[in-house]
């Protein structure tokens, strides 16, 4: 089947995006705050127990991230002075209200990233999915203060209502299609899709493709350099997703110090969160957002 949740757009046909500022790329931490069941299998670093139940080597590994990992990557975005977009599992209210209690300090924004990473939403019913959907932004709103007003689900995992209910909750963004360098709406009147990335992300650079600490300062380098010279026209996002059991670990911590170090100090960079990349959007774009290339 063809994708309706969506229309194709050039980002060469766009009209030109600007940000708060002059900056010429808007660039967020998207970090995962994520809850996992110690009976499920999940994000895993040794794959020959990753079936077992319990499974200490991968649960153990996961449960670094809020125990230890979280607070190492803490005190880098405050000595950077950045607000983190905080993708919440709504199960970290019950488990590790510690966590909330730091990210409400520091006026994080609050986005619904699903019950727990053990249970996609795609595979529930619509029915199931709705009631699903607004105890996780409900959850999430009384634990936090604030209504979250963009989602990510775990493992980006939506089904095609997904947005539809959203939207009925009053969310105005995903994060979810990870297809492009500026937001743009969705079919669904009043929702966009914010940019995310699998790429530029702790979990595939370090795990997936093994990447070095210095490597990986300077695949960031390389990413916010690039999106500088195209934005000389129009507008960039760029999003670094962290998660706290991968970046957090004792010997990556220079590295995201080196990283984010880079980010701050570089001219036109507007140090931002996924909810105002989204508003500021929403704002501007009143009408369409593509050209005409008729002649």
């Amino acid at each position: 089947m063809d994708n309706e949740l969506f229309d194709y757009s050039a980002i060469v046909d766009r009209d030109p995006l600007r940000w708060p500022g002059e900056a010429r790329v808007a660039f967020y931490v998207g970090l995962n705050i994520e809850h996992y069941q110690v009976d499920q299998p999940s994000t895993s670093i040794f794959a020959g127990t990753a079936g077992q139940v319990p499974d200490p080597l991968n649960y153990g590994w996961r449960d670094y991230g809020p125990r230890v990992g979280f607070w190492r990557i803490l005190e880098s975005l405050d000595r950077h002075g950045i607000r983190a977009s905080a993708l919440l599992n709504s199960d970290v209210a019950e488990h590790y209200p510690r966590i909330i209690e730091a990210g409400r300090e520091r006026d994080w924004a609050w986005l619904a990233h699903g019950k727990n990473n053990s249970v996609l939403q795609a595979e529930l019913s619509a029915a199931d999915e709705r009631a699903y959907l607004a105890d996780v932004v409900t959850t999430i709103e009384r634990a936090t203060g604030t209504r979250p007003r963009g989602w990510m689900g775990p493992a980006l995992s939506e089904s095609f209502r997904t947005p539809h209910l959203l939207r009925e909750l009053g969310l105005d963004y995903v994060l979810d299609w990870t297809n492009d360098d500026q937001p743009y709406p969705l079919r669904v009147p009043g929702m966009l899709s914010v940019p995310y990335s699998v790429e530029l992300n702790d979990n595939t650079l370090f795990l997936g493709t093994g990447l070095t600490g210095p490597d990986f300062v300077r695949t960031v380098r390389d990413q916010l350099d690039r999106l500088w010279e195209e934005s000389a026209t129009s507008g960039r996002v760029m999003a670094l997703a962290l998660h706290p059991f991968v970046t957090g670990q004792a010997f990556r911590a220079r590295y995201l110090d080196q990283a984010l170090a880079y980010i701050v100090e570089h001219p036109g960079v507007w140090v931002t969160t996924s909810d105002e990349i989204a508003a500021h959007y929403a704002a501007t774009r009143t009408g369409p957002t593509v050209r005409s290339t008729s002649r």
